[in-house]
């Protein structure tokens, strides 16, 4: 898949097959995932992988909770809370592989980086002929002390960007996007 073709193309994939993502392929995420570049190339990312839909659907209940528990009803944090109550609802929309992008600590704007690692991971991914979203409402429950030990997860490093992987059931049709606001541009010929 040409390089263009796959950015213009990748969507948040929200429907997953009952296929199987193996080990292998997972490992090749991330090796293109650690391809991305950082400040001073410190390659400030570690990645934290859990497999099996059991295992997420566990994770999504108790990541809702947290949400639910810590969002202010007045503050309406995105339409879709109330569904989140819903107990049938799996923030990790039924997938079977999570990968979190987790920052290492660095002075020069790890979570930043970590983005870009997540960006070739979602690229690679849908090279590689799966979906994959990105879950930001799990990312509180994932930095929660108690559950970094429980994940494995050091407590020096900082859950950024979790991403759901899998086999999309079906196509999603083209998403217009915007045409880039350019508020400056100085060019001298």
């Amino acid at each position: 898949m040409e390089l263009l073709q796959a950015i213009y193309q990748r969507r948040a994939i929200r429907h997953f097959t009952d296929a199987t993502v193996t080990r292998g392929v997972v490992l090749e995420i991330l090796q293109a995932a650690a391809q991305a570049p950082s400040a001073l190339n410190l390659q400030p990312w570690a990645f934290a992988v859990f497999h099996g839909r059991r295992r997420l659907t566990e994770y999504s209940s108790q990541a809702k909770a947290h949400l639910l528990a810590t969002t202010d009803p007045s503050f309406g944090l995105d339409p879709r809370i109330d569904k989140y109550a819903n107990a049938t609802v799996n923030i990790f929309h039924d997938a079977d592989t999570l990968v979190v992008v987790c920052a290492k600590s660095s002075r020069f704007h790890p979570v930043e980086d970590c983005f870009l690692a997540a960006q070739n991971l979602m690229l690679a991914a849908h090279g590689l002929g799966l979906g994959s979203c990105p879950v930001g409402f799990a990312r509180p429950w994932f930095n929660l002390p108690h559950i970094k030990g429980e994940l494995g997860i050091p407590s020096h490093y900082t859950p950024v960007m979790p991403i759901v992987l899998g086999y999309p059931a079906h196509p999603l049709p083209e998403s217009p996007k915007n045409a880039p606001e350019t508020i400056a541009w100085h060019w001298d010929d």
